[in-house]
């Protein structure tokens, strides 16, 4: 047995225990991002709190179109702390192509957004994240905001509540609050029902990440 392989058992244990408590079916979708470090920050957050995949609408061709050659990029790996290796990031050249893929394969768009007139329009603490079964979170340029296709074509408008003279968030931070609410709401909704063939209510529901935790310490 190799040294290498001893090495990866700890990862490997890891990835095995978390598996449950990750959302399946769930997207996000960073649009057009100026600043390299916020891809990498939007991927950390990600999968920290256990959503399945990244999308990228990169029209200035910055990424790769490879997988696997993001996840040996030096840069992206150092700025999302290594979480691009586990987790699957894919590119778009527009908005469009991403939506219509979307779309293809029956996901349903949210948009991180103040309030748009014609539009549903919830704050977040208010939204019901587990509605929907294939689920995709916008979020948009640092400084133009998400595109006006965008919202368009999502299904509602997500906003931050804030209550400061400063009503603004950086895209780390927004990502990670929104994140962190979709994510417990669905995590908390896959620990009772299931998805897929056997679709239904569990007999028993999952334990919960601390439970797990125990049983395999």
């Amino acid at each position: 047995m190799t040294d290498e392989t001893t090495l990866k058992r700890p990862a490997r244990r890891r990835a095995d225990a978390i598996k449950p408590f990750r959302c399946k079916n769930l997207i996000a979708v960073i649009e057009d991002p100026q600043n390299p470090r916020n891809i990498g920050t939007l991927i950390r957050n990600v999968n920290a709190l256990g959503v399945d995949k990244v999308y990228v609408v990169d029209p200035r061709q910055a990424l790769s179109d490879d997988w696997q050659e993001l996840r040996q990029e030096p840069k992206l790996a150092k700025l999302s702390v290594a979480a691009v290796r586990w987790t699957f990031v894919k590119r778009f050249d527009s908005t469009e192509a991403c939506l219509d893929h979307l779309e293809k394969k029956g996901f349903v768009s949210i948009v991180t957004s103040p309030h748009v007139k014609g539009k549903i329009n919830v704050p977040l603490n208010e939204g019901d994240y587990s509605k929907h079964t294939k689920l995709a979170v916008w979020f948009g340029n640092e400084t133009r905001g998400i595109s006006d296709l965008a919202v368009e074509r999502c299904d509602m408008c997500v906003s931050v509540p804030m209550f400061g003279m400063v009503e603004s968030l950086n895209l780390g931070t927004s990502s990670g609050i929104v994140l962190h609410e979709i994510t417990r709401q669905r995590r908390e909704y896959q620990s009772k029902y299931r998805s897929g063939r056997k679709k239904g209510k569990r007999p028993a529901r999952l334990p919960t990440i601390m439970e797990q935790k125990v049983k395999t310490e």
